[in-house]
Protein backbone atom coordinates (compact mmCIF):
# COMPACT_ATOMS: atom_id res chain seq x y z
CA UNK A 1 0.00 0.00 0.00
CA UNK A 2 1.01 3.19 -0.89
CA UNK A 3 2.62 5.11 2.22
CA UNK A 4 0.76 8.50 2.04
CA UNK A 5 -1.89 6.65 1.80
CA UNK A 6 -1.03 4.14 4.63
CA UNK A 7 -0.58 7.01 6.75
CA UNK A 8 -4.11 8.88 5.76
CA UNK A 9 -5.61 5.66 6.44
CA UNK A 10 -4.07 5.28 10.10
CA UNK A 11 -4.78 8.79 10.56
CA UNK A 12 -8.47 8.62 9.89
CA UNK A 13 -8.95 5.14 12.12
CA UNK A 14 -7.00 6.07 15.00
CA UNK A 15 -5.96 10.13 14.94
CA UNK A 16 -8.71 10.62 17.92
CA UNK A 17 -6.40 8.05 20.31
CA UNK A 18 -3.24 11.24 19.58
CA UNK A 19 -3.11 14.17 21.56
CA UNK A 20 -4.97 17.37 20.47
CA UNK A 21 -1.53 19.07 19.72
CA UNK A 22 0.33 15.79 18.03
CA UNK A 23 -3.54 15.52 16.29
CA UNK A 24 -3.43 19.31 15.03
CA UNK A 25 0.42 19.07 13.61
CA UNK A 26 -0.13 15.50 11.99
CA UNK A 27 -3.76 16.83 10.29
CA UNK A 28 -1.34 19.93 9.06
CA UNK A 29 1.06 17.70 7.39
CA UNK A 30 -1.36 14.55 6.39
CA UNK A 31 -4.60 16.37 5.39
CA UNK A 32 -3.31 20.24 4.08
CA UNK A 33 -0.05 18.64 2.94
CA UNK A 34 1.60 21.47 4.73
CA UNK A 35 5.40 21.51 4.72
CA UNK A 36 7.38 21.59 8.42
CA UNK A 37 8.55 24.66 8.08
CA UNK A 38 4.82 25.73 7.48
CA UNK A 39 3.53 23.53 10.29
CA UNK A 40 6.48 25.28 12.36
CA UNK A 41 6.02 28.74 11.65
CA UNK A 42 1.97 28.46 12.42
CA UNK A 43 2.85 26.97 16.16
CA UNK A 44 6.14 29.25 16.44
CA UNK A 45 8.25 25.80 17.26
CA UNK A 46 11.07 24.26 14.92
CA UNK A 47 11.25 22.17 12.44
CA UNK A 48 12.90 19.42 13.95
CA UNK A 49 9.98 19.59 16.42
CA UNK A 50 7.87 19.09 14.11
CA UNK A 51 9.22 16.70 11.98
CA UNK A 52 10.44 14.72 15.65
CA UNK A 53 6.00 15.19 16.47
CA UNK A 54 5.03 13.70 13.00
CA UNK A 55 7.29 10.73 13.54
CA UNK A 56 6.16 9.67 16.93
CA UNK A 57 2.80 9.98 16.16
CA UNK A 58 2.92 7.78 12.79
CA UNK A 59 4.72 5.78 15.45
CA UNK A 60 2.00 5.45 17.66
CA UNK A 61 -0.68 5.13 15.00
CA UNK A 62 1.52 1.97 13.70
CA UNK A 63 1.54 0.54 17.25
CA UNK A 64 -2.14 0.92 17.42
CA UNK A 65 -2.76 -0.56 14.33
CA UNK A 66 -0.54 -3.54 14.71
CA UNK A 67 -2.51 -4.16 17.77
CA UNK A 68 -6.01 -3.43 16.66
CA UNK A 69 -5.94 -4.15 13.25
CA UNK A 70 -8.90 -2.11 12.04
CA UNK A 71 -6.92 -0.37 8.91
CA UNK A 72 -5.95 -3.82 7.54
CA UNK A 73 -9.97 -5.87 8.39
CA UNK A 74 -11.11 -2.20 6.20
CA UNK A 75 -8.28 -2.52 3.38
CA UNK A 76 -9.34 -6.58 3.39
CA UNK A 77 -13.10 -6.02 3.25
CA UNK A 78 -12.76 -3.62 0.72
CA UNK A 79 -10.76 -6.08 -1.56
CA UNK A 80 -13.43 -8.65 -1.28
CA UNK A 81 -16.20 -6.67 -1.79
CA UNK A 82 -14.25 -5.24 -5.04
CA UNK A 83 -14.03 -8.89 -6.24
CA UNK A 84 -18.14 -9.47 -5.32
CA UNK A 85 -18.52 -6.29 -7.43
CA UNK A 86 -16.40 -8.00 -10.15
CA UNK A 87 -18.35 -11.50 -9.77
CA UNK A 88 -22.15 -9.22 -10.64
CA UNK A 89 -20.25 -8.20 -13.34
CA UNK A 90 -19.88 -11.66 -14.47
CA UNK A 91 -23.54 -12.47 -14.19
CA UNK A 92 -26.10 -12.50 -17.32
CA UNK A 93 -28.50 -14.69 -16.18
CA UNK A 94 -29.61 -12.64 -13.20
CA UNK A 95 -32.48 -9.49 -12.75
CA UNK A 96 -30.67 -6.52 -13.89
CA UNK A 97 -32.21 -4.49 -11.42
CA UNK A 98 -31.32 -6.49 -8.47
CA UNK A 99 -27.55 -6.36 -9.35
CA UNK A 100 -28.13 -3.10 -9.84
CA UNK A 101 -29.83 -2.43 -6.49
CA UNK A 102 -27.11 -5.17 -5.21
CA UNK A 103 -23.89 -3.09 -6.66
CA UNK A 104 -25.38 -0.19 -5.24
CA UNK A 105 -25.80 -1.11 -1.70
CA UNK A 106 -21.93 -2.14 -1.77
CA UNK A 107 -20.79 1.07 -3.82
CA UNK A 108 -22.44 2.67 0.14
CA UNK A 109 -20.29 0.07 1.70
CA UNK A 110 -16.81 0.67 -0.14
Amino acid sequence: MDKILENSLLFDFYGELLTDKKKEILSLYIEEDLSLSEIASRYDITRQCVYDTIKTSQKLLEEYENKLGLVQKFVDHKKELEQVLKMLDELDYIDKEKITEIRNKIKGII
